[in-house]
């Protein structure tokens, strides 16, 4: 089973790797939490929910990750350039996290949008990864 923490820590990994993310978004731009000096944009790991979507039961194996893009520029597309690089990082990608197996990433679900209360644009990214066990 791959703990959330390994996942975490293992998307993270790939993503500090990418050069394009990298330069899009300042260097320092990928948190675990944002706190209120957090300059931006940056991307912040969200909520991760693991389940058996035939039981309903929790199961680490099939995991739903959520990433939060945030980007105070004009306009949206600083959000979706940044959307699109993780998206080419992660969508199909393949990680080796601990001694127990592979996980599959997969695209599940993204939206921007611009958040009047916060006054800034707001982008979400969730991921199903699924781990299949070795033998």
């Amino acid at each position: 089973m791959t703990a959330p923490g390994d996942l975490m820590q293992a998307l993270f990994l790939r993503l500090k790797t990418d050069a394009s993310l990298s330069a899009l978004l300042g260097g320092a731009g990928l948190l675990e939490r944002a706190d209120a000096k957090a300059a931006f944009p940056h991307v912040t790991y969200g909520r991760t929910s693991a389940f058996d979507l035939e039981t309903g039961a929790d199961n680490d194996n099939d995991q739903l990750v959520t990433l939060h893009i945030w980007s105070k520029a004009q306009g949206e597309a600083e959000t979706r350039l940044i959307m699109d690089s993780i998206k080419a990082r992660l969508d199909g990608a393949a990680l080796s996290i601990g001694p127990r197996g592979q996980t599959r990433l997969s695209l599940e679900f993204a939206e921007a949008r611009y958040d009047d209360d916060l006054e800034v644009h707001h982008g979400l990214l969730r991921f199903r990864a699924l781990t299949k066990e070795s033998a």
